[in-house]
C-alpha cells in the first residue's frame, strides 16, 4: 500500500504542512499540489466542493506525492466512507464534542473488526495499490476537530478514543463557542490557554495535534509550540490576496 507520508514524518518527530482546497476545481487543486505541500485537504464542509467535484480534485492531487485529505460536512458514515473509497488518506471531521461522537467517527473510518466501514474502495485501491485491505486501518487518518466549549469539557475522553489519530483545532468556531469573533490566529488569553490545553492533552494521549492558521508567522509559532502539523490559509485566499495585491499596486 502507498505510504502515508504524514504518518512517516510524524513518526520521525517532524512536522507537516497542510494546504486547504475550497475552490471546486481540479486545475486549482493540481496547481496547489505542485506547490510542495505535505498534504492537501479538500473541504466539503465550508468550501464550495461537493462529492462529484472532489473526485477530479483528488485525481489532480495524485499527479504529485501530496497526501490527499478531506474535511467532511458532518460526522455521517456515508460521506466519510465514500471519501475514503475515493482515495482520501485521512478524514477531518468537524464538531466532535463527545467520546461517543469520536467513537462513531472512528468506526466509520475503520474496517472490521476495528470499525464498521463497508467494503468498496474502488478508486482507493487504484491510488493506494496492493495491500489496501490489509493496511488501510493502520494507514488512514481519523482527525477529530476540537472547536467547541463542549469538546474542551470532554477533551480527555475524546482524545483517548481508540483508533483516533489526532485532533484538528478550528480556531474560528472555538472562538465563537467561547464568546469571541470567529477568526484564525487567536491571541485572546482564554483561547491561547484552550489551545495549549488541547496540545498538552494530545501529547498525553500520544495523538497528533494540527492547527488551522491564518498566516505563516502564526503557523511558525504553533510549530515552535509543539504542534505536529499546521494548515496555512486556503486556495481561495491565495487567489484573492494575490489579485488584490496586483490590482492595488497597479492602481496606486
Amino acid at each position: 500500500m502507498r505510504e502515508n507520508l504524514l504518518k512517516t514524518k510524524w513518526a520521525s518527530g517532524d512536522w507537516t504542512l497542510n494546504g486547504w482546497l475550497q475552490i471546486p476545481s481540479s486545475v486549482s487543486a493540481e496547481l496547489m499540489a505542485h506547490a510542495g505541500w505535505d498534504s492537501l485537504t479538500v473541504d466539503l464542509q465550508h468550501g464550495l466542493v461537493d462529492y462529484t467535484t472532489a473526485i477530479p480534485m483528488l485525481q489532480a492531487l495524485s499527479t504529485t506525492s501530496v497526501v490527499p485529505l478531506a474535511r467532511v460536512p458532518w460526522n455521517e458514515p456515508g460521506i466519510i466512507m465514500k471519501l475514503l473509497d475515493a482515495g482520501c488518506y485521512g478524514i477531518i471531521c468537524p464538531m466532535i464534542n463527545t467520546r461517543e461522537q469520536a467513537e462513531s467517527f472512528v468506526r466509520s473510518c475503520k474496517y472490521p473488526p476495528l470499525g464498521e466501514r463497508s467494503w468498496g474502495p474502488h478508486r482507493a485501491q487504484l491510488y493506494a495499490g496492493s495491500g489496501y485491505r490489509e493496511h488501510a486501518n493502520e494507514n488512514l487518518l481519523a482527525l477529530a476537530m476540537i472547536e467547541t466549549r463542549e469538546a474542551l469539557d470532554n477533551l480527555d475522553a475524546i482524545l483517548s478514543t481508540p483508533g483516533l489519530d489526532g485532533c484538528y483545532i478550528g480556531p474560528s468556531d472555538l472562538g465563537l463557542s467561547l464568546g469571541y469573533e470567529p477568526k484564525p490566529d487567536r491571541e485572546e488569553p482564554e483561547l491561547l490557554e484552550a489551545i495549549d490545553r488541547i496540545l498538552a492533552t494530545a501529547k498525553r494521549h500520544n495523538v497528533q495535534a494540527i492547527m488551522h492558521c491564518g498566516s505563516t508567522a502564526y503557523a511558525k509559532r504553533m510549530i515552535a509550540k509543539g504542534f505536529d502539523g499546521v494548515t496555512v490559509l486556503a486556495d481561495s485566499l491565495f487567489l484573492r490576496q494575490g489579485a488584490t495585491q496586483v490590482v492595488g499596486e497597479m492602481k496606486s
